[in-house]
């Protein structure tokens, strides 16, 4: 046994340690709850010139799994890490990687896959996973997350075996629940273990040119698939091999399965991940009454253990097989299936298999639900025969007597008559005239107070402010971020009108499908409606990335709707990790500062000009620390959006927790943000860009001001990083000015 020590640490610090120990060359990732943390672990660790790994932010899970991809392309060692439905949007690219025999080592921290969205831990995500042509290591403490992390790139870059390997183990019960654990003190150790990189298959060699992925007829596709089978089946050798030469450097052993006290076992729990630890404490109970009971679980389900299980389960009267995922119609979750089938082609066995579905969302599971799930399979031992093979556990009827507590409003309430829009017949411009704001006040809130938005936070002091400048009805999608997951939880929402949710790289997409259904039904005299509705879809924390896409697919085809982004400048769902908005040198948790590593490396994304590259009728930008400016444009997105087109504005909104500022200090950073021409306000009318606030001369104020309000970009003005910070007033200057050019220029 090589040395090791003793420390307290989640899964996601252990599959971060693994990583920064085998010193991957690359990790293409995108965060998502719960697995975000491993690649800010990783980048903390960067900045202590702890590793060389190569972290590339990518633009969503899709273009992170085409990143991991092209770099395994080259022969190098990649790692990735999602959940959910980040693991869902990759899901094309996972079988690319497997049929084309790529390896790499993924981690799959599981989590509900929406919708409706949940955060917490089940297995649905990895149930698709089953059939990616992936090996499958499942994990079921922090320990075994580190410990399988360090086998799986063996696994993978075995000759027999050549696919890449995902680790899963449970969100929340094992990616952030610290248990001690053994790690090897010199990373040595592990590099050793894992050995050199296998050069025994083609990769992308410039003095050897190969063709990756050319397409095939049906012969030579059907001879590629039964290589890529055989090649799953040897993992199964492969992880014995390797299983017990990890056993002789760590003292630890990982067989097949884990089998607690099955020796004599007559009754049986078959239990994935953290679920199999909780309902070995039953087992003890159960076993001081006398009765036989025992738990087993498999550590790899890709390849699925057939053999050991049929051995594990042969004296064994009944089983009941619990699973955090269901086949939907089909009876019975995979692997309840997948064991039926295993156990039927085994004559002398006899095992009665009881499915049950459970802890969906991450519902907790306690041992006296095991002690239910053992005495269902005890009440099917003494029948001789199971009443009801499959069954959902822990289904629970609402309550009826519950309400909302708010009553949602509609018609002629936000309907002032203030507000007047004219156009100018010569140029086709607009005209707004708005009452002094204190007039608007009276009309009523869209969203009602109770969301849970941190102290000091902008998105909804300025979302309000743009409603202000909206008249009549709306209908309002919410990106997948903040501004949704603060503002509405089960059974309760605070919003007062129609309000979706969707995912991040999908919300412009889906409100266009509700505005066009809305509009031809409407046409069609099928929905019975008094007045016309304007369509809002509220994006933010990076859904301009992820959803950038979208967002420009909806634009060109001309939808008449406002897209309104609430610019944060980071992932703040999340934990404040970069997004492209996010300027550079700043600090998040994911581009962190120490003596390696000096904040996010490369400049802001300017989304506003992308949008207004697209020709739409009207752009614009804003800030709560304007209101009149806001409340302007806002009716003029609301003209331009319900009588010619698309309509895309971006306003910045402070976030003190993760821009480290005081909670007070919003409207001054944003001000500050745009008298320093970092944020300017304009709008783009009909091709045409206006300058609505020039902070020239005067009003000016230094781009050092601005930073000097937030934590996350102080660092930027001491003289070691005075390099970036002249870069970055370069930039800013060089935007303007063309911003400037524009606004003097009608024709640019």
């Amino acid at each position: 046994m090589k040395e090791q020590v003793i420390t307290f640490e989640s899964g996601n610090e252990m599959a971060a340690r693994a990583a920064i120990q085998i010193n991957y060359h690359m990790m293409g990732y995108f965060p998502i709850t719960p697995s975000t943390e491993i690649s800010q672990l990783i980048d903390a660790a960067k900045t202590r010139g702890e590793h060389d790994i190569q972290l590339i932010a990518a633009d969503g899970e899709h273009g992170s799994a085409g990143i991991c991809y092209g770099a395994s392309l080259m022969g190098a060692r990649v790692f990735n890490a999602t959940s959910a439905n980040g693991f869902m949007y990759m899901l094309e690219q996972m079988p690319v990687q497997s049929g084309t025999r790529f390896p790499m080592v993924m981690n799959l921290v599981t989590r509900a896959i929406s919708g409706p969205l949940d955060i917490r831990g089940d297995h649905s995500d990895l149930y698709f996973a089953l059939n990616t042509g992936w090996v499958i290591l499942t994990a079921r403490t922090p320990q075994a997350v580190y410990d399988m992390n360090i086998m799986a790139l063996k696994i993978a870059e075995h000759s027999d075996v050549r696919l890449p390997v995902i680790v899963a183990y449970d969100g929340f019960f094992t990616s952030h629940q610290k248990k001690k654990v053994h790690v090897f003190q010199d990373a040595e150790v592990v590099r050793e273990f894992v050995g050199p990189r296998n050069e025994d298959f083609p990769v992308i060699d410039i003095n050897n040119p190969i063709t990756v992925g050319a397409h095939m007829d049906g012969n030579d596709l059907t001879n590629n698939h039964y290589q890529q089978s055989e090649a799953m089946y040897n993992a199964m050798e492969v992880y014995d091999q390797v299983a017990k030469e990890y056993e002789e450097i760590s003292g630890r052993s990982y067989g097949v399965l884990d089998e607690y006290m099955m020796e004599d076992a007559e009754v049986a729990l078959f239990l994935l991940n953290s679920a199999g630890e909780s309902a070995k404490d039953t087992v003890d109970k159960l076993r001081k009454q006398g009765i036989k009971a025992g738990v087993v679980s498999p550590n790899i389900i890709r390849p699925f253990p057939i053999e050991q299980l049929r051995k594990s389960l042969k004296n064994v009267k009944a089983v009941l097989v619990g699973e955090r995922a269901d086949s939907y119609g089909a009876k019975g979750g995979n692997l309840s299936l997948e064991l039926k089938a295993a156990l039927q082609e085994d004559s002398d066995n006899k095992t009665m298999v009881i499915s049950r579905i459970f802890g969906l969302g991450g519902k907790d599971f306690y041992s006296e639900d095991a002690e239910f799930f053992f005495q269902e399979a005890l009440a099917a031992i003494e029948k001789g025969y199971v009443e009801k093979p499959f069954d959902y556990y822990g289904v629970n009827p609402g309550e009826e007597e519950l309400t909302p507590f708010l009553q949602p409003q509609h018609g002629d309430i936000y309907k002032t008559g203030l507000i007047k829009v004219t156009q100018d017949e010569t140029s086709g411009k607009l005209k707004v005239r708005i009452p002094p704001l204190r007039a608007l006040t009276e009309k009523p809130k869209r969203m009602a107070s109770g969301h849970g938005a941190c102290p000091g936070c902008g998105i909804f002091s300025a979302l309000e402010l743009f409603f202000k400048g909206i008249e009549g009805d709306i209908v309002v999608l919410f990106h997948t971020g903040c501004a949704y997951v603060t503002s509405t939880a089960y059974p309760y929402s605070s919003h007062k009108q129609n309000m979706i949710h969707n995912l991040f790289q999908n919300g412009p997409a889906t409100l266009a499908g509700t505005l066009e259904a809305f509009l031809e039904m409407k046409r069609r005299g099928e929905v019975a409606v008094t007045d016309d509705a304007t369509f809002v879809m509220v994006t933010g924390d990076g859904g301009m990335d992820i959803g950038m896409g979208s967002a420009i697919g909806t634009a060109l085809r001309g939808h008449k709707l406002i897209m309104l982004e609430y610019d944060n400048e980071g992932y703040m769902n999340t934990g404040s990790q970069m997004s492209y908005s996010t300027p550079i040198g700043h600090m998040t948790s994911t581009t962190l500062v120490g003596k390696y590593e000096k904040g996010k490396a490369f400049h802001h994304k300017d989304t506003a000009q992308i949008m207004a590259a697209t020709n739409i009728p009207y752009v614009f930008t804003g800030s709560e620390a304007f209101p009149q400016d806001l409340v302007k444009k806002a009716a003029k997105a609301q003209w331009y959006a319900e009588n010619v087109g698309t309509v895309y504005g971006k306003i910045l909104i402070s976030c003190p927790l993760n821009w480290k500022a005081h909670d007070q200090d919003g409207e001054k950073i944003v001000k500050s943000a745009v008298t320093s021409q970092f944020f300017p306000l304009y709008e783009v009318e009909q091709g045409e860009t206006t300058i609505t606030f020039d902070p020239e001369g005067k009003k000016c104020t230094d781009v050092e001001e601005w930073l000097g309000y937030m934590g996350k970009a102080k660092h930027l003005l001491q003289e070691e990083n005075k390099e970036i910070l002249e870069n970055f007033k370069a930039e800013v200057k060089r935007r303007y000015a063309i911003l400037k050019a524009k606004h003097d220029t009608p024709l640019l």
